[in-house]
């Protein structure tokens, strides 16, 4: 065997190595992706039922919601919050770098409009890049993003809430990666303060019933004790809430991409072993007809 062919071979050997390790970690993902699925199906009917009930209080405080300073509307935005929320791990295409893109057009938005922008990241990636960037993220949260706790959430929610009770954040904005299937995932970009501006006051897919009965429904509801005081108890939920889906989420999308991308990884490693396989077999048919010209040649000579 040649060197060319030794060389063909140990390549050919070295890929099959790294489809090895792609489809483990295909197997990986695909099983982790399940268990996460069946999160997110777990939480949505809690998390629509306080986004209904966020709603509704808030619509029965109306004017009122202003007198607590977690509902008040800031007289300006100076300061706008950008959570990202990316992975601890790469090898997912796309995943971390288009929340990372996405937060940055935001921001820039945000900038040229006079504003100034303060970042936090859940993700070492997204930490890790914000920080390359010069953009150091004032809050950190690494080291969950594989499964993330509602405790992970909940010290998320605090540290921005907080920094919006005391004037040093004028509004919340969250970005994360949306699940839809292991195939695809959208990059969402939601306003989670002031409740006045958020998503939550908006009727979505979390709604059982539909407009007609919600509203029927609102007329026959009693508030004991006063609407401000449930939303002042609800609204910490909510944010805790809002925060620990888009985690959710975020994680089986996550899992989703890196079992895409490693089966894609596989797939690709399989071509290469075919034409490296290819390759190596020409080089040898060429060497075997060599060295039978090279006896011809010499028998030849002998006549």
């Amino acid at each position: 065997m040649s060197a060319s062919q030794r060389d063909v071979k140990t390549r050919i050997g070295s890929v099959k190595n790294i489809q090895k390790i792609t489809r483990a970690m295909e197997m990986v993902a695909a099983a982790r992706l399940r268990r996460a699925e069946q999160r997110i199906e777990a939480l949505r009917p809690y998390a629509g039922a306080i986004r209904r009930m966020t709603r509704q209080a808030a619509e029965a405080a109306g004017s009122e919601m202003a007198a607590l300073p977690i509902l008040s509307e800031h007289d300006s935005e100076d300061t706008i919050a950008l959570l990202l929320i990316t992975g601890d791990r790469g090898l997912a295409g796309a995943f971390n770098s288009q929340i990372v893109r996405a937060g940055l057009r935001a921001a820039a938005e945000h900038e040229a409009e006079g504003r100034s922008v303060a970042y936090s990241a859940a993700g070492r990636r997204g930490v890790s890049t914000l920080t390359f960037r010069g953009k150091e993220p004032q809050g950190q949260y690494v080291g969950f993003t594989d499964r993330p706790s509602y405790a992970d959430a909940r010290e998320i929610a605090e540290d921005l809430v907080a920094a919006y009770v005391d004037d040093k954040i004028d509004r919340v904005e969250i970005f994360y990666n949306g699940y839809i299937s292991p195939l695809t995932q959208e990059v969402r970009r939601e306003t989670l303060l002031p409740l006045q501006q958020a998503t939550i006051l908006e009727a979505g897919d979390d709604d059982d019933d539909g407009g007609e009965a919600d509203s029927a429904h609102h007329s026959l509801v009693e508030y004991e004790p006063d609407p401000e005081e449930i939303l002042k108890r609800l609204i910490p939920d909510y944010v805790e809430i809002s925060v620990y889906r888009a985690l959710l989420e975020s994680t089986a999308s996550e899992h989703g991409a890196r079992m895409t991308a490693m089966r894609s990884a596989s797939e690709n490693a399989g071509e290469l072993i075919e034409d490296l396989t290819l390759e190596m077999n020409r080089a040898r048919q060429a060497e075997i007809t060599q060295e039978i010209m090279e006896v011809v040649a010499g028998a030849e000579s002998l006549t």
